[in-house]
């Protein structure tokens, strides 16, 4: 079969001669399988993506960032601090009511996949709770279930899948009942794909003969993707009229806490993020940066040691606004952005891709081979006129599950040890004792925060035995009058 001429002309154009080639090697299913994919490819996305690197220019280097220099921190709202131009009690007022009138929408960002991880299928669907051994998905939807117990509305949930993860995710959901959500209240909704290119001569990368290999757009094709899956419309039929993204990746997460809403909302801001006090220059996230009132992200891959290493005079890290990943929009401007085209450029990024050689095996390379293209959704940031940063407590928010088993940092073991951190210092401000070595593990459908555990377990309880509390109370733990006679005081 011939190479229909639409999608030869387009091959040629934007100088693909390899995948010709690739073509009339193929039988005919092949061919048709071929044809296929390049008929779903959005080539718009494509030329876009060529025009960031011509070929036999080098790779692609981040931006020059002399204008670092120039920037700072910026002053970041503290939670729970009284110093801050907006107090505590007035956003969790505020906060609390955008809740109770349902004006509050969630993005699930969960396109990504557990081999890095080392398993199979979509990460979110990772066991990682200590005792429950609970998913991600189980554990960030329980949080949402627990805000539409405590305020008596549900939160419109968009989940944003990928090609690799998209059958699964719903399959998951429905096989686990929506983990007790509103099924009619959850969207899903595919973020686009574009080809990854070979870093040397920019040609497309073959995964099989008959399949050319295509990579996600990264976290900022949400807006593009939700847009033209109608989700906007979707969150504004809800009534909603904020949204909260964050990734799946992180069970410490707080991305709907009524005194983040309220900075966010008093502060008439745009867009708001949440970060962490950056300690050890060289951890592996964003900053938020400011200079001359117009904030960004750089990432951590972008931004030399040098500056990186930079201490103020205090001793404090120069850029020490770490980014988690949590961010709240003010839905006009959502929709706003999703009409400009140049608000999320695409970025380059060079990766380690398996390769397939001429003779049909499969190279695996150890050093970055390929150009991928993504988007990152913040780099909305400089787009939106006014903007806010809260700085949330790193112990409370935040534990990213990145790596397998045995490394070094964000491993499982990691995670889990940060959460049963969490769950046991939620149990003493309640008034509860949890015994040295007993793991203790707090149900986010039912505990949404400290108040809720009186619910389940009385103040002066000693905790003997592993607990998910919020479930079920094992005969094991004994109860005693005040926490003070436990210790034989």
């Amino acid at each position: 079969m011939q190479l229909p001429t639409d999608i030869a002309d387009r091959l040629r154009t934007l100088d693909q001669p390899s995948i010709v080639q690739a073509w009339h090697s193929l039988d005919d299913q092949g061919q048709q399988r071929l044809l296929q994919q390049m008929r779903s490819i959005e080539w718009s996305l494509v030329s876009e993506c060529l025009s960031l690197s011509k070929p036999g220019d080098p790779v692609p280097q981040a931006a020059s960032l002399s204008w670092l220099h120039q920037a700072r921190s910026p002053q970041a709202l503290l939670m729970g601090s009284s110093s801050n131009q907006v107090l505590p009690c007035d956003a969790l007022r505020t906060g609390r009511h955008a809740l109770s009138r349902g004006a509050i929408g969630a993005i699930l960002l969960a396109g990504g996949q557990g081999t890095r991880l080392r398993a199979h299928g979509p990460k979110g669907c990772y066991p990682i709770g200590p005792v429950s051994k609970a998913s991600l998905y189980e554990i960030l939807c329980g949080k949402l279930l627990a805000v539409a117990r405590r305020y008596g509305r549900d939160v419109p949930l968009a989940v944003m899948t990928s090609c690799a993860t998209d059958d699964d995710t719903r399959q998951y959901f429905e096989n686990h009942s929506f983990f007790g959500l509103n099924s009619h209240n959850v969207f899903f909704f595919c973020q686009q794909e574009v080809p990854v290119l070979h870093a040397t001569d920019k040609q497309f990368m073959l995964e099989t003969p008959d399949h050319i290999a295509m990579a996600p757009d990264g976290h900022g094709g949400m807006l593009t993707s939700l847009a033209h899956r109608g989700g906007l419309d979707w969150f504004v039929s809800k009534g909603v009229e904020q949204l909260v993204s964050f990734q799946v990746d992180n069970p410490l997460i707080e991305p709907l806490s009524a005194e983040f809403l309220g900075y966010h909302l008093l502060s008439k801001a745009e867009m708001t993020t949440q970060v962490v006090r950056k300690e050890n220059p060289r951890e592996r996230v964003g900053v938020v940066v400011e200079r001359d009132r117009t904030f960004q992200i750089v990432e951590y891959s972008d931004l030399p040691h040098s500056i990186a290493d930079e201490r103020l005079s205090n001793g404090c890290l120069r850029f020490s606004c770490g980014s988690i990943a949590v961010h709240c929009f003010d839905i006009s401007f959502m929709i706003r952005m999703s009409h400009n085209r140049s608000a999320l450029p695409f970025h380059v990024v060079h990766k380690a891709v398996p390769l397939l050689l001429s003779n049909g095996t499969i190279q695996v390379p150890e050093n970055p081979n390929a150009l991928k293209f993504e988007r990152f959704i913040f780099d909305l940031l400089p787009q939106a006129q006014r903007v806010s940063v809260v700085e949330v407590d790193r112990n409370n928010c935040f534990a990213p599950l990145k790596n397998p088993l045995g490394s070094q940092s964000d491993g499982p073991e990691h995670v889990q040890r940060s959460m049963l951190a969490k769950a046991r210092a939620m149990m003493e401000s309640a008034g509860v004792h949890v015994d040295d070595g007993i793991p203790i593990e707090i149900d986010c459908a039912h505990i949404l925060d400290v108040d809720d555990i009186p619910h389940f377990i009385a103040p002066g309880t000693r905790m003997t035995a592993p607990t998910v509390v919020g479930r079920s109370i094992p005969i094991s733990i004994t109860v005693s009058e005040t926490f003070h006679k436990t210790q034989g005081n």
